[in-house]
């Protein structure tokens, strides 16, 4: 028993570490979206540097092959990238928590039918459903906002459309168990309308399950969309993310000069930011599940 307390006072306290993540995103954000009115207008100038100019000096974070600001790029790539991730993981906990509710409240056919039409999305490839979905939005809204805005409007609502699977299956778990305890008995006795029981007494009690895991699609998010770009078929330049930066970063690198700085600044940003994610999300997680919550008091 004493040699197991030895042991845990060793380990880093959840709480702190959560703390640091969270103070981490914190700074991440006021960096990235307090600089956007210098990083708008010289994230693509080809005029203020030289070109592969390593970090130092006036360029702290060194120049790309066009002569273009690394630094400049970076910030505004992670003021994209922290905006996609959390404008689809929104998208991603609205459609999961309707999809879930109404699933699990209605029973029967209504819930076979809409299970089946997750695990069939399950079952499709991600990468897949993101293209399909592109090639049908990005026309219409690169036609009403421009190529940069319907670009970045279409990637996030992408990965926003394909990331709820989850969320629905523990949205429709949590409804199943709530659907006959006695005050949703009492509720539709006092004959109140559906649309009112889901509202007011199922949903305040799915709070929990659904801010852990907003929480979680967030870096989740981030992730797909440095995937996606890093591939080639998210945003494109001469608009950056840290995907793209990383991208172009990886052609610098080669055996006779390596310009380092193009492929380690994007990645260790993304690196930092989706670990200090993770540890907040783990926090909110052990904070919510009434298991950690039970085994910890035990």
């Amino acid at each position: 028993m004493n040699n197991d307390c030895e042991t845990e006072s060793w380990l880093p306290r959840r709480p702190s570490v959560a703390f640091v993540g969270g103070a981490i995103i914190v700074v991440m954000l006021l960096v990235c979206v307090g600089s956007l009115p210098v990083t708008l207008t010289r994230y693509a100038d080809t005029t203020l540097a030289a070109k592969l100019e390593a970090p130092g000096g006036a360029y702290w974070m060194g120049s790309d092959a066009l002569g273009r600001s690394v630094m400049a790029r970076c910030l505004l790539g992670g003021a994209i990238s922290l905006g996609i991730g959390a404008a689809a993981a929104f998208i991603s906990v609205v459609i999961g928590t309707a999809w879930g509710l109404v699933a699990g409240y209605a029973g029967g056919r209504i819930d076979g039918l809409m299970m089946r039409t997750v695990d069939v999305l399950y079952g499709l490839p991600y990468i897949l459903l993101v293209v399909l979905l592109g090639v049908a939005l990005q026309p219409a809204l690169e036609s009403r906002l421009g190529p940069d805005v319907g670009n970045l409007v279409t990637l996030l609502i992408a990965i926003g459309a394909v990331s709820w699977l989850t969320l629905a299956r523990v949205v429709r778990g949590q409804v199943l168990s709530l659907r006959n305890m006695p005050f949703i008995e009492s509720a539709r006795a006092a004959g109140l309308p559906t649309t009112r029981i889901l509202l007011r007494h199922v949903l305040p009690n799915l709070i929990g399950p659904v801010v852990v895991y907003a929480t979680l699609t967030v870096p989740q998010a981030i992730l797909q969309e440095s995937f996606l770009s890093f591939l080639g078929i998210g945003v494109r330049d001469p608009v950056p993310s840290w995907g793209n930066l990383a991208a172009a970063g990886l052609n610098e690198l080669n055996p006779i000069k390596s310009h380092w700085w193009l492929l380690v600044w994007p990645c260790v940003l993304l690196g930092v930011t989706l670990l200090s994610l993770n540890f907040v999300g783990e926090a909110m997680r052990e904070r919510f599940d009434p298991r950690h919550s039970q085994s910890a008091s035990s």
